[in-house]
């Protein structure tokens, strides 16, 4: 198989770093961006020169600009760029600080965006490419407690579909990787929480149980590499793939329900429109 040269945000931990380290070892290459980039100095140890470590805060277009110059300064190419950087921003929508919207979706869209930016000139001129966009099941559902979460991964659904009619006629692909759960801190340490209002604590008593059920299932972030390694290599790869077992239980329904209600009030839809 050809070598891929990847650019991958987000690989202190999770499945940033199992990504990393899963291309690293069949042989590719990888820039690899984090805040603090130490985390990645076994890695570089390992396999050396085939990494790219890069300090980067995607937040911060121009340094997104930057570090996508720099991976194709060293690498000659850029095959693979994967948009992973992002954390979960709890709190109800009245809880919600105008920072806190603010920080999320500058994180989890506009660090998308502005990497996906410098990245497109680079795949442009080679006719090829493949932009993976790290979403969630809750970029296509929604759950109590994560309002400020789904609108930025709503948001990016909805750029990455149209990214994707925009770039196919330059060979570049582009897939949403939609996790469900997996035991990664994404709940834990890189989590951030607004200041709870008391009267949404039983709804927040609630979702937590629901959460502590689905704990039970949540799979393994390590072995999310082989179906990633599977997406890139795949000659016509999907615009959207599900990863972990229980996603698609959960989303079905909710499509369903829409599908249902849509045609419930169809007559209402035809009204509308006079």
């Amino acid at each position: 198989m050809t070598q891929k040269t990847w650019f991958i945000t987000g690989t202190s931990r999770g499945f940033g770093r199992e990504w990393t380290a899963a291309a690293l070892e069949r042989g590719d290459r990888v820039a690899a961006t984090a805040r603090d980039t130490s985390s990645l100095d076994d890695l570089v140890e390992k396999y050396g020169d085939a990494l790219l470590p890069i300090a980067l805060d995607v937040t911060d277009r121009e340094a997104d600009f930057a570090a996508v110059q720099q991976a194709f300064d060293q690498f000659g190419r850029l095959d693979v760029v994967v948009n992973n950087a992002g954390y979960g921003q709890f709190g109800m929508a009245e809880e919600l600080s105008e920072q806190e919207l603010r920080d999320q979706i500058e994180t989890n869209v506009f660090g998308a965006i502005w990497v996906t930016q410098a990245a497109l000139p680079f795949l442009r001129q080679q006719g090829s490419g493949h932009i993976i966009q790290v979403s969630s099941i809750g970029g296509v559902s929604a759950f109590p407690n994560l309002s400020a979460y789904h609108a930025s991964k709503w948001a990016l659904e909805g750029f990455s579909q149209a990214l994707a009619q925009e770039v196919a006629e330059f060979g570049i692909h582009v897939t949403l990787v939609e996790p469900g759960g997996f035991a990664t801190d994404w709940s834990g340490p890189s989590a951030r929480t607004a200041e709870p209002n008391p009267a949404y604590d039983g709804a927040r008593e609630r979702r937590a149980q629901q959460r502590a059920r689905l704990a039970a299932g949540a799979g393994d972030p390590s072995a999310s590499a082989a179906a990633l390694l599977r997406v890139v290599d795949a000659d016509e790869p999907p615009l959207r793939v599900f990863f972990g077992a229980s996603a698609f239980d959960i989303v079905r329904p909710d499509y369903e329900s829409r599908l249902a209600g849509w045609e419930k009030w169809d007559d209402v839809a035809k009204l509308a429109q006079g």
